[in-house]
């Protein structure tokens, strides 16, 4: 994968807020591999003449084949304030994603229970009283649909790993992409899931901040997102 230029699309002396895109993982990886953590970094260090090591704390993680807002703290202070925040859920997490078929509502909630698969490197959904059954809850609103599909935006309520993923294939309408859980289509690189706003309040000046990160080229091929009525 060729590495292209960090997207910033907010950033002050407490904050950083990127646009990851697909394929990179966000933190983590292997030794060699490139993350979106090392390339922040980079930006900091670059920016900043700040040699040796730099603090940034990865609050807001996706999936490697997701696109969308990531957000950093720069410091300490803003990274306790912040993981506090989304364990309050008091974050609004507003994601687009592209799916196969429509639903039968254009909107509802999703109430899952959901179980990791480390050995397939999956997430299945479980009963309730299965063991490491975690509760999954999610809304979405159908913002347009056409003959392939449709456009969802949703809103998490919790963020269980690959939860949007596993709860829309569990509905019949996976992600477009995203061969993992059952889609027929694909796309040039990663999945229709897009991180596409955060709503909060700065965990310094405690005023609302809203970042809001633009759809990948990508999606133009399969949506006419000017045709979608997306939200304000």
């Amino acid at each position: 994968m060729i590495e292209k230029p960090l997207k910033v699309l907010f950033e002050d002396n407490h904050l950083l807020a990127v646009l990851k895109p697909p394929g990179l993982p966000t933190m983590g990886a292997g030794p060699g591999v490139p993350t979106l953590l090392d390339q922040a970094k980079a930006h900091i260090r670059e920016k900043y003449n700040k040699p040796g090591n730099v603090y940034l704390g990865i609050v807001s993680r996706l999936d490697a084949p997701v696109t969308g807002v990531v957000l950093m703290a720069r410091t300490s202070k803003a990274a306790a304030r912040l993981s506090e925040a989304f364990r309050g859920r008091s974050v609004d997490k507003s994601y687009l994603a592209a799916i196969e078929g429509v639903p039968d509502q254009d909107t509802a909630t999703l109430v899952h229970h959901l179980r990791k698969d480390d050995r397939h490197r999956k997430v299945h959904v479980t009963t309730p009283d299965a063991a490491d059954a975690q509760r999954a809850e999610l809304s979405y609103e159908v913002l347009g649909d056409g003959p392939r599909g449709a456009l969802l935006l949703v809103k998490l309520v919790t963020g269980r790993k690959h939860q949007i993923r596993v709860q829309l294939a569990k509905l019949g309408c996976p992600i477009v992409g995203d061969r993992k859980y059952g889609a027929q289509t694909s796309l040039p690189a990663g999945i229709a899931l897009h991180a596409w706003r955060l709503a909060l309040e700065h965990p310094v000046r405690r005023e609302r901040l809203t970042i809001t990160a633009p759809t990948p080229p990508a999606w133009s091929r399969f949506w006419p997102l000017s045709e979608a009525r997306l939200p304000a």
